[in-house]
C-alpha cells in the first residue's frame, strides 16, 4: 500500500479547522500546514476546499477574520475562534467520537 495523503470523512474539515484555530489565529496556509504537520504529513488540505470551508465558517459565525501580516510579511487573512466556534468545535469533537467508536464496534465484530 503506497504512502498517500487521506481523503477527509465528509463533515470533518470543519472540526480540524476549528480545533487548529482554537489554540491562537492563524492565516488560511497556516491552518492548512498545522494540520498536515499534526497529522504526519497525512492529511493535506487544498486550497479548492480549505478556503470556500473558512468563508461558509465565518458566515456561521464561527470564525472571525482580521487583516495582518504573515511571518513572511505579507498581508493574510488571521482567523480566530468565536464563543459559537468553540460550541461547534466541541459538539463535532463528540459527533466524531462516537462516529469513531461506532465503526470500531463495526470492525471488530465482522
Amino acid at each position: 500500500m503506497e504512502d498517500r495523503p487521506m481523503a477527509l470523512v465528509q463533515g470533518t474539515l470543519y472540526m480540524l479547522i476549528l480545533r487548529t484555530v482554537s489554540q491562537r489565529p492563524l492565516h488560511g496556509y497556516a491552518i492548512a500546514r498545522r494540520i498536515k504537520e499534526a497529522s504526519g504529513n497525512g492529511l493535506d488540505i487544498q486550497d479548492g476546499s480549505l478556503y470556500p470551508a473558512l468563508n461558509r465558517m465565518l458566515v456561521k459565525g464561527w470564525l472571525v477574520a482580521e487583516w495582518g501580516t504573515s511571518e513572511n510579511n505579507r498581508r493574510a487573512r488571521f482567523y480566530r475562534l468565536t464563543r459559537d466556534g468553540q460550541k461547534q468545535l466541541e459538539a463535532e469533537t463528540k459527533d466524531f467520537d462516537t462516529l469513531v467508536r461506532n465503526i470500531q464496534l463495526v470492525m471488530r465484530s465482522v
